[in-house]
């Protein structure tokens, strides 16, 4: 029996516990994910609900507290810290929301991607001039490449932070919010650069964000509510009868090891789910119903609709 490739991230049951002398903040309280190699995934979610902590998780800039988290082959609850230095540096690159972190000051676009090629002791003299203007050209930057940062609009910044970010062929591709400072149509330019980056290098990608724009160009979107995965809608694209091709979001409830699944906001607002509900397992779903007394066995609630069934 051949297994399964390894997902470049794997995070099971993972939790992250802050505390002060007086309080205890459970940030991520048994999360789990799992995204395949080459894959694009956006994660969303409200402020609090834990998707920075995860970001600075997978990134190696935070350890767990429990559980399991792996990042392109990296255990990140037993790297030492040196280890932490070497994954940062080759296996990863990540890309701040606020553009003038990305960059160095008082580098153009590009010394600024060579700056991180020397660092990590990458390619030297004409194979690091030919590293440089491939990712120039890849990120569509050829116009700036001379400008220091402060000479660059925010989306060029971007652009710019995104070949640094990737000079090293990283495996995993992590950004924080890359669009939260850009309008709509510089966005647009940002993430079509980073399905550039992920279609034709193969750079597993990972982008939190709140911007529902954004999460509709990935084909899987992942949400986190209280510090747990909740749902996640995968797209696709599927042929009709006649040839055409037309798009589909699928919507699905994550189901953890024990059983537990968080219900869309949505469906338990309509049904007015609350408290407690009824469960009943029918030969190819299970069926949830209202648990107060107006949504009796029999009553025309007892019927299974799209919108509550698990």
């Amino acid at each position: 029996m051949t297994l399964p490739p390894a997902p470049d991230i794997e995070c099971v049951d993972l939790v992250r516990i802050f505390r002060t002398k007086d309080v205890e903040v459970q940030a991520l309280q048994g999360l789990t994910l799992r995204v395949d190699a080459g894959d694009m995934v956006a994660v969303v979610g409200a402020s609090g609900s834990g998707k920075s902590t995860l970001l600075n998780v997978l990134s190696g800039l935070d350890q767990p507290s429990a559980g399991r988290a792996v990042v392109a082959g990296h255990d990140m609850l037993s790297m030492s810290r040196a280890e932490r230095v070497v994954f940062q540096r080759t296996s990863v690159g990540f890309v701040w929301q606020q553009t003038a972190r990305n960059l160095l000051p008082y580098l153009s676009a590009a010394e600024n991607i060579a700056a991180v090629l020397a660092i990590a002791r990458g390619p030297k003299g004409d194979a690091r001039a030919a590293r440089v203007d491939e990712l120039v050209d890849l990120l569509g930057i050829g116009d700036v490449r001379d400008r220091l940062p402060a000479q660059m609009s925010g989306g060029q910044q971007q652009r710019v932070a995104i070949a640094v970010a990737v000079a090293n062929n990283p495996t995993v591709l992590l950004a924080d919010e890359p669009t939260g400072e850009l309008d709509e149509a510089t966005s647009e330019e940002v993430l079509g650069a980073m399905r550039r980056v992920n279609e034709e290098r193969g750079v597993t990608t990972l982008i939190v964000t709140h911007d529902a724009a954004v999460a509709t160009q990935v084909r899987r979107t992942v949400q986190i509510r209280d510090g747990r995965t909740s749902t996640e809608v995968v797209r696709s694209t599927r042929a009709d009868g006649l040839g055409g091709e037309y798009d589909v979001a699928e919507e699905f409830a994550v189901l953890d090891r024990v059983g537990r699944m968080q219900l869309p906001a949505a469906f338990t607002a309509s049904l007015e789910l609350r408290d407690r509900v009824r469960l009943t397992l029918e030969s190819d779903h299970v069926s949830v119903r209202p648990g107060h007394d107006a949504a009796a066995p029999g009553t025309a609630e007892s019927t299974p609709t799209d919108g509550d069934r698990a």
